[in-house]
């Protein structure tokens, strides 16, 4: 059994910071193979429409379909998925779906209301929130089947009050995956192309025949897919450019080791890319955890690429003290941070960045996941320094209100008129100065 060579730093050492920042660094640059492509595979489907879109979507995923009706999805076809499955898949998706739509209507009753106030004079401002007309959905179908990201993308859109939600989801040798089907007729989503890839953004971004133009796609995907969403950025809204997941985990050491491995391991098996990163004060737990990862690499299924982002891109840290600890985490503004220690609250009180925080050793990331409520779409590679977790507020947009009154008018308008004049602006100064009284 060969062991995992995850380093163990000390956070007293003198070269600490650039251990660190070199452990952390990712090159998130597209390569030119793929800009090249996504370049190409945009003006397919803008030039050719449902016709490219079919075309593309057999070349990769090696099926044999000659209209988009054969990759079209109606609800009546989600709910014959929903029907087949067995009844304890049913009732965790239901059970799932029933938390993610609680926690999003609360988030809705204090984000999603429109407000204005009337001043003294009879002015009125305030902002109206109005949903997105129509928002697309990117769910992923290559390596694995993702029902949790459909309820996490599709919920928070119905309870902001989208009217029309369009899911894409890539089918490789025409394989469907009855869970997501599922997934998709709980969430209430409108239909389904059974296409992917940036071909799928594309038809989203700008419409065919067949696939309706969208506000805004949400979802992560490959690299194709990030290079598509990021090329049809300003045309339509965006969620996010998702990076490989990320975990940190910070410990003082009276969780039982073999659950903060397990944790460790929970990210990392997604991808080699995939970020695991302890953090403690306790040398000696610390010792107990990597040893407990040794033990328990055996026994995954996904040993192999677990091992490979263990030792390409984890951390085992040994710091001075839990508030170190918590510096360092808002350095890393990690996309998960499990705070696995007994008086949590005291520690998440000095966090500032991270996605989602999970508090309590009985709180694992994976609860957050699928079925906790909160949403799993959550900002990586640093970004939760100014970003936040996908939520009803990313499918409304707020307009200004604006009704001055004849007195307000003639203050505003002297106000206006002095800024105008000196900005060279005369028509502008002008169309104030003429409801002066």
């Amino acid at each position: 059994m060969t062991s995992v060579n995850i380093p163990v730093y000390q956070t007293t050492a003198p070269d600490f910071n650039q251990q660190l920042q070199t452990r952390l660094a990712f090159d998130d640059s597209t390569d030119a193979g793929i800009q090249s492509a996504v370049t190409d595979i945009i003006a397919a489907v803008r030039a050719r429409g449902d016709d490219a879109v079919v075309e593309l979507t057999n070349k990769f995923d090696r099926i044999h379909a000659q209209s988009m009706a054969e990759l079209t999805l109606t609800q009546a076809d989600l709910k014959t998925a929903f029907d087949g499955l067995s009844d304890a898949q049913r009732q965790a998706l239901q059970a799932a779906a029933s938390r993610v739509k609680q926690y999003h209507e609360a988030q809705n009753a204090e984000c999603g209301k429109s407000w204005q106030y009337t001043e003294a004079d009879g002015t009125m401002l305030g902002q109206k929130v109005t949903p997105l007309d129509r928002v697309g959905i990117y769910v992923p179908g290559g390596k694995a089947a993702y029902p949790s990201s459909v309820l996490m993308n599709a919920i928070p859109a119905h309870v902001a009050g989208v009217e029309h939600i369009i899911m894409v989801v890539p089918t490789p040798d025409g394989v469907r995956n009855p869970l997501v089907l599922a997934a998709a007729y709980i969430a209430g989503v409108s239909t389904v192309f059974t296409i992917g890839g940036a071909q799928a953004v594309a038809a989203l971004a700008y419409g065919t025949a067949s696939v309706p133009r969208v506000d805004k796609i949400v979802g992560p995907g490959n690299a194709f897919v990030a290079e598509a969403k990021r090329r049809v950025f300003g045309q339509v809204g965006i969620d996010m450019i998702a990076g490989p997941s990320e975990i940190l985990i910070i410990a003082d050491g009276t969780t039982d080791p073999d659950w903060v491995a397990m944790d460790l391991f929970s990210q990392a098996e997604h991808d080699e890319l995939a970020q695991s990163i302890l953090l403690c004060p306790d040398a000696d737990y610390v010792e107990k955890v990597r040893a407990s990862i040794n033990k328990q690499i055996e026994t995954m299924p996904r040993a192999d690429v677990i091992r490979a982002s263990l030792e390409g891109r984890g951390a085992l840290i040994v710091t001075r003290s839990m508030d170190e600890a918590c510096d360092i985490s808002n350095t890393i503004a990690p996309e998960h941070l499990e705070i696995s220690a007994l008086n949590p609250a005291q520690w998440a009180d000095k966090i500032r960045h991270a996605g989602a925080i999970f508090m309590g050793a009985y709180t694992s990331e994976s609860l957050g996941d699928y079925c906790a409520g909160p949403n799993h779409v959550l900002p990586t590679s640093g970004t939760a320094r100014f970003s936040s977790p996908l939520g009803v507020y990313d499918f409304q947009k707020r307009s200004s209100l604006i009704h001055v009154s004849e007195q307000g008018a003639n203050t505003l308008g002297k106000i206006a008129a002095t800024l105008a004049h000196g900005e060279g602006l005369t028509a502008h100064a002008r169309s104030a100065e003429m409801r002066l009284k």
